[in-house]
């Protein structure tokens, strides 16, 4: 790859990573300044008069098996979690606020999983929004054990997957889940028990359709021999494209791709290393026009990594 793509790849993480802080920022912001003035987590539900907000229906829709119609902007429930997706969030409070705040902003389809606390994250989204608004998706991952907050280990035997949904539907307050998926593949497991086990549980009632997670265009290809796969959820970024070959897959059989690390966390400290990258980039690439708010900021993000890298030619 030349130099040219690299950078403009870089940029538009670092700009990314960038504006989802500034707006994690100020939607934390109006939901502290909300509680602190009606005293409930539910006054984060409505924005504040005269706030500036961009719907999730904007972003258009897609379809998970034909039968689902969700927007494409989701959200991803793992870091309503605690340090390290383990345990409980220091304010369970404000995480549930955020969960409510991304369905009043017309968010209606929630990923998360069973790993991701390991536990907490459905026990939140059940907290804050059961009973759930109508056509509200939830859609939830089995497949990985957590023995210690530092350890995530692959286990697709079926007995394994039958347990983690049927704990995951207890802990969802569900009696069928709308979109389960196999996190990964376990190697000590054949693909054919693990993903044919999610068949029976389907087949059984307790999921509607199936997915899979962190899976190759081979493996891709071998489940939908097994299976009616309709999501696949890898990592996909503009600085990651090794799943290029697997949403041609999804592209050509009509099946949902769910991109997880959307905005290349991590990115940001290398594309202010890249030197004089950004600038050859910003030559080619004429991005549309911020806010004037989001610009002076951005502006001010700028030249504090100027102070931090005073090397790069940013």
């Amino acid at each position: 790859m030349n130099q040219t793509g690299l950078s403009r790849r870089t940029l538009l993480a670092a700009s990314g990573a960038w504006l989802t802080a500034l707006a994690a920022s100020r939607a934390r912001s109006a939901s502290v300044d909300d509680v602190g003035a009606q005293g409930s987590d539910a006054a984060a539900a409505t924005p504040a008069a005269g706030s500036a907000t961009l719907a999730a229906d904007a972003a258009g829709e897609l379809s998970l098996g034909g039968d689902l119609r969700v927007r494409r902007l989701g959200f991803g429930a793992m870091r309503v979690t605690g340090d390290g997706i383990w345990g409980a969030p220091d304010d369970p409070t404000e995480a549930r606020l955020v969960l409510k705040r991304a369905v009043a902003l017309g968010v209606d389809f929630i990923d998360t999983a069973d790993a991701y606390g390991p536990g907490t994250s459905e026990e939140l989204i059940a907290a804050a929004l059961h009973p759930y608004p109508p056509g509200l998706v939830i859609a939830t991952k089995g497949g990985i054990t957590r023995p210690s907050r530092d350890e995530w280990t692959a286990d697709g035997h079926p007995q394994h997957l039958r347990e983690a949904c049927e704990a995951s539907l207890r802990r969802l307050k569900l009696e069928r889940i709308d979109l389960y998926q196999l996190h990964t593949i376990d190697p000590a497991v054949p693909m054919e028990d693990s993903v044919g086990e999610l068949v029976r549980l389907q087949q059984d009632g307790k999921i509607r359709h199936l997915g899979v997670s962190n899976f190759s265009a081979d493996e891709l290809d071998k489940a939908l021999q097994i299976a009616k796969v309709v999501s696949v959820q890898n990592r996909y970024n503009v600085a990651d494209r090794s799943s290029d070959a697997v949403l041609r897959i999804c592209e050509a059989r009509g099946i949902a791709f769910i991109p997880w690390r959307p905005l290349a966390q991590g990115a940001s400290d290398a594309a202010v290393r890249a030197n004089g990258l950004w600038k050859r980039a910003l030559a080619e690439y004429e991005p549309p026009p911020l806010d004037d708010a989001i610009q002076e900021e951005l502006d001010e993000w700028i030249e504090q990594k100027k102070a931090s890298f005073p090397d790069s030619d940013v």
